[in-house]
């Protein structure tokens, strides 16, 4: 799924495209997509663009509701492309395909198409009215890059949740996924794991101070990536990850295979020995058909697969 780093690039590039442009038609190919019906979809065509922001994960493009209008008469297309969905810059008119094609929205200079690969239709359309509409869709969570430690850390320990959870959670951080949360957790040691109340006050402060770096190191590589192109090469999987999504590859810090905690569609990656003193986690998966076999330490681990032969 996209997150904060992707989103603001995403809008980064739509801000040089569309700011200003009006809304020439949208063109809707997927009955899934549109989750309301008041505002109207079409009342949006031939408004202009007036405003782009970040609504957690979401992108939300604002348009001009007319010349009287205040800010509670202000029109919002807002976008979730949840896991699968991605945006491409295309050139007027371009045909919405099917069976990945969503929606295009056409503008003067060019066509936003909308894609979503699989058969899960998960993302969605929302159009509402005013700040208010707008603050309905939005989780609440923290912009952990326009805050202090102090907040951040009164914000991390309002609930003892692992720390896996509190990241992901979109009512107490906005816009940190399964992908980012694994790579500030390498970049602060800590393990995934950790109960967020029994943390100490360096923890935190560690954990704030990756957080923030390494959100803004990817910002600055996804940028640097597109340059004035638009992004198109979207994805949780980058090979310069440190962690996520490079089970038993070696750790880039001390050349430990990293190792992975699997849950519904999701896995969690980390390095066993930069952040959980040595110790192997569960993988649920396993340790179902392990129960009191499972391996305590990599070594163990490795030593099991070797013999069953998984």
């Amino acid at each position: 799924m996209p997150e904060l780093p992707d989103i603001v690039v995403y809008i980064e590039a739509l801000g040089s495209r569309i700011l200003g442009q009006p809304l020439e038609a949208i063109r809707v190919a997927s009955p899934f997509l549109l989750r309301t019906v008041d505002p109207p979809l079409a009342s949006l065509e031939g408004k202009r663009v007036r405003e782009l922001r970040r609504v957690g994960k979401r992108i939300a493009i604002g348009v001009n509701a007319g010349s009287d209008a205040g800010l509670d008469d202000e029109l919002w297309l807002v976008l979730h492309l949840m896991i699968a969905g991605r945006l491409h810059w295309r050139k007027r008119g371009a045909k919405v395909a099917r069976p990945r094609g969503l929606a295009a929205f056409d503008f003067p200079n060019g066509t936003l198409l909308w894609t979503e690969a699989g058969t899960k239709k998960r993302a969605s359309l929302h159009v509402v009215r005013g700040q208010a509409g707008l603050a309905a869709l939005d989780p609440g969570g923290l912009e952990v890059l326009a805050t202090d430690a102090d907040r951040f850390a009164a914000v991390l320990t309002s609930a003892n949740h692992t720390l896996k959870r509190a990241l992901t959670d979109p009512r107490l951080f906005s816009g940190i996924g399964n992908a980012y949360s694994d790579e500030i957790l390498f970049e602060a040691r800590l393990s995934p794991l950790a109960l967020t109340q029994k943390l100490t006050r360096g923890e935190i402060e560690r954990l704030f101070l990756a957080t923030q770096s390494t959100l803004s190191r990817w910002m600055d590589e996804l940028r640097e990536e597109a340059g004035d192109e638009f992004p198109e090469k979207v994805t949780a999987f980058r090979p310069n990850m440190a962690v996520h999504g490079r089970y038993k590859e070696p750790c880039v810090r001390c050349g430990t295979k990293i190792q992975r905690i699997r849950y519904a569609d999701n896995e969690t990656n980390y390095c066993p020995h930069c952040q959980t003193n040595g110790k192997l986690l569960a993988d649920r998966a396993l340790s179902r058909l392990l129960r009191e076999d499972w391996p305590r330490t990599p070594e163990e681990l490795e030593l099991l697969t070797r013999n069953t032969g998984r």
